[in-house]
């Protein structure tokens, strides 16, 4: 299946040193090679950025690993196709917009005899399972609140809704509209919260280190989340099986 990988932070950052590591598993350590994505929120505005070519030669993902965009909010994606071919219109992260705001989703899983009815406003482009499961997410969210409603109440929202999607089968997503991070695993997800003081990370598919309090400042607060942890001596914490959980500020919110 595919992978995930999200950021959150109270700062604006770079995830070049997780994205690395991560683009190995499209082709070196793994072979999510069916396409990529990454989305990058700037305040209301949104980087995006698809590829149907391998993340681990793709020219995009290079200019992605070496270019230094900060964000508060980021969301990548490798693929392994188990639904739709092999094409642009099916690289995930997907982007629509509610209530003024860009959303984005990204999935790792595979949906059985999964239909939902989609009204004109949402509709799939592409023909994975991941496009009309997001779509039937906007599509419930948007009938639920007249306007963006707080990220306290749309994460009770969402809470309410995933298991619609999940009874159908493995349902990891990340989704994001700049102000938080949602994340909801099925099977396996995990997360990590950095913050002061800040210490050096080795990643698991790379010969690559990054000292991070050369890098942050003492107020800084980064939380990733990732399909399989991405470092190999720090301590990350797996999800359970149907929790959805909320970043804000680079650190996840208590329920």
């Amino acid at each position: 299946m595919c992978q995930l990988l999200g950021m959150n932070c109270n700062t604006p950052t770079d995830v070049r040193f997780s994205f690395s590591g991560f683009t190995q598993r499209a082709g070196k350590t793994g072979d999510h090679t069916d396409g990529w994505g990454i989305a990058f929120f700037e305040d209301k505005g949104l980087r995006h950025f698809v590829d149907h070519e391998r993340a681990i030669d793709s020219p995009v993902a290079k200019l992605i690993r070496e270019y230094p965009i900060r964000s508060k909010n980021v969301i990548a994606h490798i693929r392994k196709a188990t639904q739709g071919v092999v094409s642009l219109e099916n690289c995930h992260p997907f982007v629509r917009e509610l209530w003024g705001h860009y959303w984005v989703f990204a999935h790792n899983g595979d949906l059985k005899n999964f239909s939902p009815k989609l009204h004109s406003h949402f509709q799939p482009v592409g023909s994975t399972d991941s496009e009309q499961a997001f779509c039937w997410l906007m599509q419930e969210l948007s009938k639920s609140h007249a306007r963006m409603p707080s990220i306290d109440e749309l994460t009770i929202t969402l809470r309410e809704l995933a298991p619609g999607i999940a009874k159908h089968g493995t349902f990891n997503f990340l989704l994001s509209n700049g102000q938080a991070l949602w994340a909801h695993a099925s099977t396996h997800l995990y997360y990590i919260e950095r913050k002061h003081p800040f210490m050096q990370a080795q990643l698991c598919d790379e010969d690559l280190k990054v000292n991070f309090a050369s890098e942050t400042t003492p107020d800084d607060k980064v939380a990733v989340v990732v399909t399989a942890p991405l470092t190999s001596n720090e301590e990350w914490t797996a999800f359970q099986s149907g929790e959805l959980k909320v970043f804000v500020n680079g650190q996840a919110r208590e329920s």
